[in-house]
């Protein structure tokens, strides 16, 4: 009989290894408790307008290439990606940086605004190969165990880690002026962390949109598990959506199956949760079963800000220099500080705006614009009542963004809009204190330290999504689930899927 597998939450994590799981023979089964997949990559729809509900930008896409050639299938099959340039565009008060995946590109950009920074980009893109080359590596591996932290491959990137050193102070090393800090750091964002608390090892991910390139995909990045649940239906996988799971069934210390909200029981062999891990070992577990993972212990976890949300339907087709466009606060270390030290609210604010219609206009109805806003804020250990601040702080955003000549009137052209606030991740998404980067990416919460893709307190379940190894981001997740995925084959004496290399 064929082994069954359940998959709760219909994420990027849970379809890739729900796809990598069918292909192989295995009965699986998704339940999604929104009516529409992809988690945090899903689609947000008002009317003939698509949104990204979260992320916007595909990096790494030969990860994903992998993946869908590990089950047969090719991605320019299924998506139309286009590589963007410029990469976005950086506002500051007095200047604007267009950045490239075309080094000499940036490289000229630099000297143009700040001659003799030049040889400094190319001692980072030099010394940040090297250290992506080692790391990348390591992000593929299982550490499910205290004894991987010995192993070969994280022996040999031990010196590419700069323990002890924040992501602002490696790159420090490369530049003087504060723009370029600023312009190489800011990507400590995309996890939710300030670049004077990120890691240093973190210098990979300016490297590798500068080196790989950021890609669109038509229709947005939700046309990614749109095109998995495919594939997954056509392996003889089975797809619920609508379908909130309530518990997680436990037997003699091993994972049964699940109940839905419906009371309907569902067995199976194993279970993957993809749904945000401390909401899940919190809400779908009972405490008997969680020694490690008390709620004590969750609630005092460090998690990665928020987010306030806002997703415009323009009437008409709205320009902007580049796709993706970051306007910084006038002193980026005090707005980092409000978020992640103060917990209040920022006087001086960062925004993110993209406006994919300029290369995609099936995202909105002929001759109108879709416009998503993204502004990082404290997550809802905050002591903020959004339902008195969200709309005074919409209004802030907006007299911050009109004062620009790209966004001059921008509020007489909405015809649709959405606001999620942090309090809306956490009710309407179940996602633990409205973090939708999961948990920070400290040292003391990464490798075998983060939740373990095999969940060490229960048999037969495994963990997949940005609250595992190797954390946020979609290529990190589609790893999380190629090695969640071999976990399950392994034990079943089933063939697990090989990790590639990058491409050089």
């Amino acid at each position: 009989m064929r082994k069954k597998v359940i998959v709760v939450g219909g994420g990027t994590g849970g379809l890739t290894a729900a796809m990598l799981l069918a292909h192989k023979g295995l009965q699986v089964t998704v339940f999604e408790k929104q009516n529409e997949l992809g988690g945090r990559s899903g689609a947000l729809r008002m009317g003939d307008y698509t949104f990204d509900l979260g992320c916007t930008m595909l990096m790494l896409k030969f990860v994903l290439d992998d993946i869908f050639e590990l089950v047969g299938e090719k991605t320019d099959d299924h998506l139309v990606c286009k590589r963007l340039s410029p990469l976005y565009q950086l506002c500051f008060d007095d200047l604007s940086l267009n950045l490239f995946s075309d080094a000499e590109q940036t490289k000229a950009e630099f000297e143009k605004h700040f001659p003799g920074s030049g040889h400094g980009y190319e001692l980072f893109m030099h010394k940040e190969k090297k250290r992506f080359q080692k790391l990348f590596v390591g992000l593929q591996q299982d550490y499910s165990s205290l004894s991987s932290l010995f192993s070969g491959t994280v022996m040999a990137a031990l010196p590419y880690l700069s323990i002890g050193q924040s992501l602002y102070r490696v790159i420090s090393r490369y530049f003087a002026e504060e723009p370029l800090k600023i312009a190489m750091t800011f990507q400590s964002q995309y996890l939710g962390m300030s670049p004077w608390d990120c890691p240093g090892a973190f210098a990979i991910i300016p490297f590798l949109e500068h080196y790989y390139g950021i890609y669109h995909v038509q229709g947005g990045i939700n046309r990614i598990p749109a095109a998995m649940s495919r594939i997954i239906e056509k392996k003889g996988g089975e797809i619920h959506i609508g379908s909130a799971v309530r518990q997680i069934l436990i037997k003699d210390k091993k994972a049964a199956g699940v109940v839905l909200d419906d009371g309907s029981v569902h067995h199976a062999d194993a279970v993957i949760i993809n749904a945000d891990i401390a909401y899940s070992l919190s809400q779908l577990m009972t405490n008997e079963h969680r020694t490690r993972y008390t709620p004590h212990k969750l609630k005092n976890l460090r998690y990665s800000c928020s987010t306030f949300m806002m997703y415009l339907g323009l009437d008409k087709i709205w320009q902007t220099p580049a796709h993706h466009m970051f306007l910084f606060a006038r002193d980026v270390k005090k707005n980092m500080a409000d978020i992640f030290t103060h917990y209040q609210l920022p006087d001086d604010m960062s925004v993110y705006i993209s406006n994919p219609c300029i290369s995609d206009p099936s995202m909105a109805p002929p001759g109108k614009s879709a416009l998503y806003i993204l502004v990082p804020v404290p997550n809802t250990r905050a002591a903020i009542d959004w339902a008195q601040h969200k709309e005074l702080f919409r209004d802030r955003v907006f007299d911050l963004l009109e004062q620009r000549p790209e966004f001059m009137g921008l509020r007489r052209h909405i015809q649709r809009e959405t606001i999620i606030t942090p309090h809306n991740w956490e009710r309407d998404f179940n996602i633990f204190y409205g973090a939708p980067f999961s948990l920070a990416h400290s040292l003391d919460q990464m490798l075998c330290f983060r939740p373990r893709n095999r969940f060490e307190e229960i048999g037969n379940c495994f963990l997949v999504g940005g609250g595992t190894s190797p954390g946020s981001g979609l290529p990190t997740i589609y790893e999380s689930a190629r090695i969640s995925t071999n976990g399950i084959l392994r034990q079943y004496g089933l063939a697990p899927y090989p990790s590639n290399p990058p491409p050089h």
